[in-house]
C-alpha cells in the first residue's frame, strides 16, 4: 500500500445525514436512527458509538419535556427537526434530537462502540477512558455506552457546548454506514412517571443488541405481543 492511499484514507472525513433526515415524524426518526454512528470529533480522534436503542417523544404526550412548555433550556424542541437538545438526567448529560413538528425529539437511548477506518483502537481507548466504572476501571466495551448518560460520557458529549445547536459536520455529526436493522422491537420507554403516558410503546431497540441496550426487552418474562412487538 502506498503512503498516498494511507494519507488519503487518514483524511478522509465521515459524511454526516443532512438535517432533512430528522425533520420528520418522531417515531420514524426514531426508528431509522437504529443503525446509524454517532461521531464526535475530540482532538484527532473521532469518537463513534452505533444507535441501537431510541426514545420517541411528541409534544402533545406527557412523558415528553415538551408538554411542560416552552422554555429557554427547551428551546431546542421547537425548533426545526435537526436541532441537538441537551439536558442532565441523574447528573449526567443526555442526547436528544429535534424532529419534525415542534416539541417533537428523540432521545439516543444507548449506542455500541463503533470502530472501523475513521475511528479506530485509539478512539476506543480514549473512550474507554472517558468512561470508567464506579472503581476508575475501564468498563466492559459492550457496556460503554448503555445508557444515555453513558453514552454521552463516552463520546464526550455535553451539555453546554451542544445544547440548541446544529449539527457541525466537522466535529459532531451521524453517519448511514451501512444497512439498517433487519429486525426492531418496540416496547414502552423507560422512567416515564405513572400517569405520564407510561404505556405508550415509543421505545425502538435494534433486535440484535437487545441485550447491550439500557433494558433488555427480550429479558426472561416479556411476552411478544403483549410487552413488545418486533418490527
Amino acid at each position: 500500500m502506498s503512503n498516498l492511499t494511507v494519507r488519503n484514507r487518514a483524511e478522509r472525513l465521515p459524511l454526516g445525514l443532512p438535517d432533512t433526515f430528522f425533520d420528520r415524524d418522531t417515531q420514524v426518526l426514531a426508528r431509522d436512527l437504529l443503525g446509524k454512528v454517532i461521531r464526535h470529533r475530540i482532538g484527532d480522534l473521532w469518537l463513534s458509538a452505533r444507535i441501537i436503542e431510541t426514545e420517541a417523544y411528541y409534544c402533545a404526550e406527557k412523558g415528553s419535556h415538551a408538554s411542560l412548555g416552552y422554555t429557554e433550556k427547551r428551546k431546542a424542541l421547537f425548533l426545526d427537526g435537526g436541532h441537538i437538545y441537551m439536558y442532565y438526567a441523574r447528573g449526567g448529560d443526555s442526547l436528544n434530537f429535534s424532529a419534525q413538528g415542534p416539541g417533537n425529539a428523540v432521545l439516543i437511548k444507548s449506542a455500541y462502540p463503533w470502530v472501523d477506518e475513521i475511528s479506530g483502537p485509539a478512539s476506543l481507548a480514549q473512550m474507554l477512558l472517558n468512561n470508567p466504572d464506579a472503581q476508575g476501571r475501564p468498563r466492559p466495551s459492550q457496556k460503554l455506552c448503555a445508557g444515555q448518560t453513558l453514552l454521552c460520557k463516552a463520546l464526550g458529549l455535553k451539555v453546554p457546548m451542544w445544547d440548541a445547536k446544529r449539527f457541525d459536520h466537522q466535529l459532531l455529526l451521524v453517519e448511514d454506514t451501512g444497512p439498517a436493522p433487519p429486525h426492531i422491537i418496540q416496547t414502552t420507554r423507560l422512567g416515564i412517571p405513572h400517569g405520564r403516558d407510561e404505556h405508550l410503546m415509543y421505545r425502538f431497540v435494534d433486535s440484535a443488541y437487545a441485550q447491550w441496550c439500557t433494558r433488555n426487552p427480550l429479558r426472561r418474562g416479556q411476552v411478544e405481543g403483549r410487552d413488545y412487538f418486533l418490527l
